[in-house]
């Protein structure tokens, strides 16, 4: 069944179209404003949006500008629903990237056709892209890709471009795993919530790093979120296309089993660290392990969170402030504002 969110401010219309929708056989969700909308969309990534313009908070122009700006949601068939009937509020909604503009009051048969026409086309423009991609693919299949460069390559060469500004979602735990992504700028943060709402860091990643990874084989969900530490920039492919590549080369297969398998011990280092480790140990690692992944040396600054810190750590952020505070005093880093700068690199790797 498809799924369409309706955003809409005025209750009885909302509730009235909402009904229409339903009997002519969709599900339906719905938003009382912009910024609700917004973020039913990034989180549920309906089929269809149908968005009224004049609204609290965020307009349907901002609505539609925020989601043209975002991987996940930037395809979805966008129509406007508005009593606005002048040529150039129309123009306008077009030249901003609306698939339809629909003027209030409006025929029942009216809506359900420009529904149906647009996730009639949304369907026929993902199955192109897809035939696309797979014909690249196998273009010169023999040769093309032979190993785990190469695979990075043509993410680079082929992949959507998908940009990420400091603290934007990527995906989100329980979300539709369809696509993997190549790190080309900037680190990104995996990470889940415990059951008392507590975030932790499972893992950062790199440039050059993959992430996205699920089943190939179920419809799993992604089974963590991962968020922007910094501006990022990603190389997207659809998970059906990186299947077909591997299931055709078993050398590019096995790289990418050997950079999960590093992955994993990695990871369970880190949680070994978190349960056994004392304070200080654990806040010296984290500060030795974001200098890493930032590719920061002694007397450099790290512009990072205490928040951040302190979840990859898996203490809490009054014991990482606290920590920090004897580090500083004992001489082994700067503290200036949110940048902390090593001082004395070995001094850290040694905290017991």
């Amino acid at each position: 069944m498809k799924n369409i969110l309706l955003i809409e401010d005025d209750s009885a219309l909302r509730e009235n179209t909402a009904e229409i929708l339903e009997l002519s056989g969709y599900s339906v969700s719905t938003a009382s404003n912009g910024r609700i909308g917004i973020e039913k969309a990034k989180a549920e990534h309906p089929h269809v949006i149908v968005c009224d313009i004049m609204m609290p908070e965020v307009d349907g122009y901002g609505v539609l500008e925020s989601l043209s700006h975002n991987h996940e949601t930037q395809h979805i068939p966008f129509i406007f629903l508005s009593a606005k009937t002048e040529h150039k509020e129309i123009r306008k909604g077009m030249d901003l990237g609306a698939d339809d503009y629909i003027t209030k009051p409006f025929e029942e048969g009216e809506l359900i056709s420009a529904i149906e026409s647009r996730l009639a086309k949304s369907e026929l423009l993902k199955q192109a892209m897809e035939t696309n991609a797979e014909s690249k693919v196998s273009k010169d299949d023999d040769d093309s890709i032979r190993n785990l460069n190469e695979l990075k390559n043509f993410f680079d060469d082929n992949g959507e471009i998908a940009n990420y500004g400091k603290g934007e979602t990527i995906y989100k735990e329980g979300g539709h795993s369809n696509n993997i992504f190549l790190i080309l700028k900037g680190i990104v943060k995996s990470h889940k919530m415990d059951e008392n709402g507590k975030e932790l860091i499972t893992e950062l990643h790199k440039p050059d790093d993959f992430l996205g990874f699920t089943s190939f084989e179920e419809a799993l969900p992604y089974q963590e979120s991962a968020t922007a530490v910094e501006d990022v920039e990603l190389a997207v492919v659809s998970k059906n296309i990186l299947k077909d590549i591997l299931s055709k080369s078993n050398a590019v297969s096995l790289e990418l089993m050997n950079v999960l398998t590093e992955n994993l011990s990695d990871i369970k280092e880190q949680l070994l660290q978190m349960a056994y480790s004392s304070v200080r140990k654990k806040t010296a690692s984290t500060i030795l392990q974001f200098a890493e992944i930032l590719n920061k040396k002694q007397n450099d600054n790290i512009k990072i969170s205490r928040h951040d810190l302190a979840s990859v750590a898996g203490i809490a952020t009054e014991s990482l402030i606290r920590t920090l505070s004897g580090f500083k005093k004992d001489g082994l880093i700067e503290i200036e504002g949110r940048n902390i700068r090593i001082v004395d690199l070995e001094g850290l790797k040694h905290i017991e």
